[in-house]
């Protein structure tokens, strides 16, 4: 075979003196290993370049991830041959070296190929490429003497290539590394396999080994002592498994956290307090949960329990919780997560990853990034549409099993007094009514008739939005949305239902309400039903009569003026607007968050 290389002024024939294929043994065959890569698709294109201009390229998978890129198979002779004049040349890499071929597996270059057995002749035509102001020669097919071409390929050979350190060199620039580089190095050794003792930056008799071992293992002559070009190799080996992850250093202002994300594969997603989440951004499925809330030892407890409710974080997998820092580490049948929080000057701060399982080394190292860079700076998350530790984490103080409400419904501020309307399924049969499970609340209202109970809590609540009941008369069809905590709590912020005004009257024609065509759940009643400007156009009440089962996208309200005329009865003053405009979606969960509360009974 001949290989696709120019050399300025060196032409040559094939070399007679060499033995010949059927010459070479096993144990003399060698392969010249260009280079490795971490995935199948970055080996192809790197293939693909020194297909180009060489010949006798081959590509195997050689496991725990790696592709290699080689030339041969050679003698071994011709091998380091060939190696020391591309090397000298620039045409590969100037660690390439040699390898016996053992380890290689799967043939994935060239494409259809098999096992590649066959020794190869060295290549019969060397043409280099001119020097940079030389005159380029002629490129000639064939040398006319056989002898003079082999004696000028000796010759061109026998030149000596870039040396490495020699062995004093090596131990001087060894010599010269701080503690932290050689525990790095000690850590590196044994992330590749070589090395099992202490990471102490001591390079006894253990790390020698396995330095002289990992020579052995990447074709370098063993010395014990890993030169700067070596330690350089290590270092890219190490990071090979990186590659995309785009590590990068964030600074997070608002939850007061910097921290490594891998940008390469995760983005900003939200503020939705105590968290800043990152949403994955490709196929990898990456997640990371930034924590960051006002609190206190009560507050650092019920956060570490409650965390362990939540999908991410599967039930199996070791946790434990000191006085100002927990972990907790999930192992499910999908997910790996690992969560990590610290409690200091009354603020809690930590962060999760979740990872898809079954993929340990890139995690790992993520994971060790990230634990390493993790840093608290000033600030947290605003708290004040923080429900979910708020909710629960007095209900977990010393993991005391407490009592849980009957059920829990919406409700809505109605004025700055902190007055909240629900529906009066709410609060029948109740030892206890609680407003965000909290503040504790009588009833100072109710109208049977109409369903509504009106509620105070016995401790001053000051509201950041109250509801503005529309007072015109909205258009049938037009879009509604109801706010409302659908699922009883178990969301700390409240759902946003969008549906459609369907009818002014009730099924009976009951003029006090209005039919929707909405699928709202059973959570959301109490709460307020919203046109597309923000105007409260009523309040969703529970639909329940005997014998009757409707669609579930059957939804009634009783009607804001119905509402209006019953709260003045009781001396309640609401805000009322005519004004119809459009309000953003965005804005309108915003608002809606701002006015909607749970109310629940116990």
């Amino acid at each position: 075979m001949k290989m696709k290389m120019r050399f300025a002024g060196v032409i040559f024939a094939a070399l007679c003196a060499l033995p010949s294929a059927a010459q070479i043994t096993g144990d003399d065959i060698g392969w010249v290993q260009v280079e490795a890569q971490p995935t199948l698709s970055a080996a192809q294109n790197a293939i693909r370049g020194y297909a180009t201009n060489l010949e006798d390229v081959n590509g195997f998978y050689m496991g725990s991830g790696w592709y290699v890129i080689t030339l041969g198979p050679y003698s071994r002779e011709d091998a380091e041959n060939i190696r020391r004049e591309l090397r000298r040349n620039g045409m590969i890499p100037n660690d390439a070296f040699i390898a016996d071929g053992t380890r290689y597996g799967q043939q994935f270059w060239p494409i259809g190929a098999g096992s590649a057995a066959t020794v190869q002749d060295i290549p019969s035509n060397l043409s280099l490429a001119p020097a940079q102001d030389a005159e380029p020669e002629a490129v000639v097919e064939e040398a006319p003497v056989i002898e003079e071409a082999a004696a000028e390929v000796a010759t061109a050979i026998e030149e000596p290539e870039a040396p490495d350190e020699t062995l004093r060199e090596a131990q001087a620039s060894e010599a010269a590394l701080s503690r932290d580089e050689k525990k790095e190095l000690q850590m590196m050794l044994q992330w590749a396999g070589f090395y099992s003792a202490a990471i102490d930056g001591s390079f006894g008799r253990g790390t020698r080994s396995s330095m002289s071992d990992w020579q052995a293992a990447n074709g370098f002559e063993v010395t014990g002592v890993l030169t700067t070009r070596q330690r350089a190799e290590l270092a890219r080996q190490f990071n090979a498994v990186l590659e995309g992850m785009d590590l990068t250093l964030v600074r997070d202002d608002a939850a007061g956290i910097e921290i490594k994300i891998p940008s390469g594969v995760v983005e900003f997603e939200e503020y939705e307090p105590p968290f800043a989440k990152y949403k994955s951004k490709d196929d990898v499925g990456a997640r990371v949960v930034l924590i960051s809330q006002p609190g206190d030892q009560d507050r650092f407890a019920g956060l570490f329990e409650i965390l362990q409710t939540l999908e991410i974080i599967p039930v199996d997998g070791p946790r434990s919780r000191g006085k100002d820092s927990f972990e907790i580490e999930g192992i499910g049948e999908d997910i790996h997560s690992y969560t990590y929080a610290t409690l200091e000057n009354n603020e809690i701060k930590g962060f999760s990853l979740i990872w898809p399982n079954g993929d340990d080394e890139r995690r790992i190292r993520v994971l060790e990034e990230m634990k390493a860079s993790f840093t608290r700076i000033e600030g947290t998350l605003d708290p004040a549409v923080a429900a979910l530790d708020e909710d629960q984490s007095i209900d977990l103080i010393s993991g005391l099993a407490v009592r849980q409400p009957k059920i829990s419904y919406s409700g809505f501020f109605v004025d700055q007094a902190g007055t909240v309307l629900t529906t009066l399924a709410a609060v029948d049969a109740c030892e206890r009514i609680t407003i965000q499970k909290d503040h504790d609340a009588d009833v100072v209202h109710r109208d049977d008739a109409l369903g509504l109970a009106v509620l105070k809590s016995r401790d001053p609540l000051a509201p950041m939005g109250i509801a503005q009941f529309q007072g015109a008369v909205p258009r049938l069809q037009s879009d509604v949305a109801v706010a409302g905590f659908s699922y009883g709590g178990v969301l700390p912020t409240p759902t946003l239902t969008f549906g459609k005004l369907a009818d002014m009257r009730g099924l009976g024609g009951e003029e006090e309400l209005k039919r929707l065509d909405i699928k709202a759940e059973q959570g959301d009643a109490g709460g307020p039903v919203f046109d597309n400007g923000g105007a409260v156009l009523g309040m969703l009440t529970p639909w329940t009569q005997e014998g009757k089962v409707l669609p579930p996208e059957v939804g009634f309200a009783v009607d804001a003026e119905a509402i209006i005329a019953s709260l003045g009865n009781a001396g309640i003053r609401l805000t009322i607007t005519d004004t119809m405009t459009y309000m953003p979606p965005e804005t309108l969960t915003n608002a809606a968050s701002d006015m909607t509360v749970l109310v629940s009974c116990w």
